[in-house]
């Protein structure tokens, strides 16, 4: 509330953006879905989107290093993610510099997850039967499963979470009036 006039969310297709000159794009969950394949074009995209001086925040699940085949298997592909491919953080930053962007900050928020897994986990369980009158029980076995595994997995590094923090530079490598350190930091 209070923030309508200085960001605007959207749903639907990244590729369907015509509009170009955007200070700052946020992709949240969506690069597991991209392939990998695509970084190459879903980066060139984004950038292609950004004025100079804009800044991309890709948040997404990664492997814990860049030579296991980037592809999910078994339970996850079946119930949950059919089209979800992870890899490591290098493959992805390397496909963002590649198109031209800088990339400013990197960080691994593995441990923040599984605490927010096992938050939601003990949500689940305590609104139980809410969940199974919304979603149905057959769902909410699926998805009580599937946070109780990647909670597992992110506490043993079996995955992580990354954000990559990136700027589109201008054509003399300037990359606006950004500050050298967390604003928030004293």
């Amino acid at each position: 509330e209070g923030l309508s006039g200085l960001a605007e969310v959207r749903f639907g297709d990244y590729r369907d953006i015509a509009e170009t000159g955007f200070d700052a794009v946020s992709s949240i969950g969506l690069l597991e879905h991209i392939g990998v394949r695509n970084y190459p074009a879903y980066f060139a995209f984004l950038q292609s989107r950004m004025r100079p001086g804009g800044l991309l925040l890709n948040h997404c699940i990664t492997r814990p290093d860049n030579r296991s085949e980037a592809f999910t298997r078994g339970f996850i592909d079946r119930y949950v993610f059919p089209d979800g491919e992870l890899t490591g953080s290098g493959h992805i930053i390397s496909a963002a510099q590649d198109v031209g962007l800088e990339v400013l900050h990197e960080e691994n928020l593995r441990q923040h997850y599984a605490m927010t897994l096992r938050d939601w986990c003990a949500n689940l369980v305590e609104h139980w039967d809410e969940a199974v009158a919304e979603a149905g029980l057959p769902t909410a076995k699926v998805w009580g499963l599937y946070m109780a595994g990647s909670r597992l997995a992110f506490e043993t590094g079996g995955i992580q979470l990354h954000q990559v923090l990136a700027v589109k530079p201008d054509d003399v490598g300037g990359i606006g009036d950004l500050p050298l350190r967390p604003w928030w930091t004293p």
